[in-house]
């Protein structure tokens, strides 16, 4: 079985390093490139499983970078690494289109599983197996298309990441259905995430902005202390 491609953009000599030896010894095999400009070149010659990106690197940062890829319609995983912590920096991030992000310092080990975690779910169509896979979900005026991936409010078109149309697929799946937070960080990152971690909250926000788009009715739910669910208006 062929090893997986990793590539590593990280300006800093000795994250860079660290990060090679250790995805190495994963058995991953990694590439590396010092700045966004060698990252975008090295992504035009080999094709990559999943990016780790650094926000702030020379010449162009991750963000423009990732906002590049997916613009050009490379649905690659971005793992994202920042040095920055805030809500607003972490928006950032996921509107530029990554899937996932970590803030430095890291544990080598949270990065191993989250990188697992985002392989795992590339390598899959849909959040979990279901006896009932109807390929289109519908709640109110929204239709999910399960087999072509597309989202439409209405007749308007709702672009969506990756990871926001696995959130999305998840909770209208089980529309009318309270789920936990720990119960959809598991279906959608597979990854048991720190106590108080606020991806999920970001995701969600994120989903209603575009859902909501043109004065469109809230359909995703906060159920305060347990977790979240699609339901009518």
């Amino acid at each position: 079985m062929s090893r997986q491609t990793i590539l590593v953009a990280e300006d800093d000599p000795a994250i860079g390093t660290a990060l090679e030896r250790t995805l190495n010894h994963e058995g991953y095999d990694v590439r590396r490139a010092a700045d966004g400009a060698e990252a975008l070149e090295t992504l035009a010659r080999i094709e990559a499983d999943l990016i780790v990106l650094d926000v702030a690197m020379p010449y162009i940062d991750g963000l423009a970078v990732c906002r590049r890829l997916r613009l050009a319609g490379n649905r690659t995983p971005v793992l994202m690494l920042t040095a920055r912590d805030t809500i607003g920096d972490r928006v950032e991030g996921l509107d530029a289109g990554a899937d996932d992000y970590l803030v430095k310092p890291f544990s080598l080990d949270e990065l191993c599983a989250r990188i697992r975690a985002l392989l795992r779910r590339a390598s899959v169509t849909g959040v979990e197996p279901s006896a009932d896979r109807r390929d289109v979900l519908r709640v109110a005026d929204l239709e999910l298309d399960r087999a072509g991936r597309t989202v439409h409010r209405g007749d308007r078109l709702v672009y969506l990441t990756k990871t926001e149309f696995d959130l999305l697929e998840l909770l209208v799946h089980n529309k009318g259905i309270v789920l936990s937070r720990d119960t959809i960080y598991e279906r959608v990152w597979g990854f048991d995430f720190e106590t108080g971690s606020k991806s999920l909250d970001i995701y969600i926000g994120y989903l209603r902005r575009k859902l909501e788009a043109d004065g469109c009715e809230r359909l995703l739910h906060t159920v305060r202390g347990v977790g979240y669910v699609a339901r009518e208006p």
